[in-house]
């Protein structure tokens, strides 16, 4: 059903979307109060996480930024301002909820560096996909096989302990976790 693999010209000539919908960015403790209802109710999310990006060797990732998403909404929650939040661990913690991003490892590890969880109900596509035959495991290649289009990575290296996000930072967070959940969605709906 799906290629195992694409090149990256072959990825180059495909049409570049992105996030479209609502992108809420969760800086204060109301806030994330208000979209924690909205979250725990989804049967599953998009997820990603950003850090500042690292060019000493040895030096330790430090996570700035959490996204969730779902087909139409996007919450770029920065611990870097609230930290690890209960509101966030409980949703971490909870099996009933599929959070589903792209090579966790290194997040989670990162994650549970800043406060002790105990991680459930996360599928890392990186590993998902092999069920369906992708050898390919980058999101940028998973969303190309997958869903048929490119995403752009030109804000990955961005400053994400910056005080205010640009335009372009939001829609790239976004569009990350949102492809996580149509990239799930997708392969449920084709099995």
């Amino acid at each position: 059903m799906f290629v195992e693999n694409i090149k990256n010209e072959n990825v180059n000539l495909l049409e570049c979307r992105s996030f479209n919908g609502e992108i809420t960015v969760v800086d204060s403790r109301k806030k994330l109060d208000e979209i924690t209802e909205y979250l725990q109710n989804q049967p599953y999310l998009g997820f990603d996480a950003e850090a500042r990006p690292r060019f000493i060797k040895g030096s330790k990732r430090r996570i700035s930024l959490l996204q969730f998403a779902t087909s139409n909404k996007a919450f770029l929650i920065r611990i870097d301002i609230l930290g690890l939040h209960e509101n966030i661990i409980n949703i971490f913690e909870n099996q009933k909820i599929i959070k589903v991003g792209s090579g966790l490892t290194d997040d989670m590890y990162a994650l549970r560096k800043m406060k002790l969880f105990n991680p459930a109900g996360f599928v890392d596509l990186q590993e998902y996909t092999k069920e369906f035959g992708i050898k390919d495991n980058s999101l940028r290649k998973i969303t190309a096989i997958v869903l048929g289009f490119r995403i752009s990575k030109s804000q990955r290296l961005s400053n994400w302990g910056k005080n205010e996000y640009s335009n372009a930072q939001k829609l790239y967070a976004a569009t990350d976790a949102w492809v996580c959940y149509e990239i799930y969605k997708k392969l449920n709906l084709t099995s």
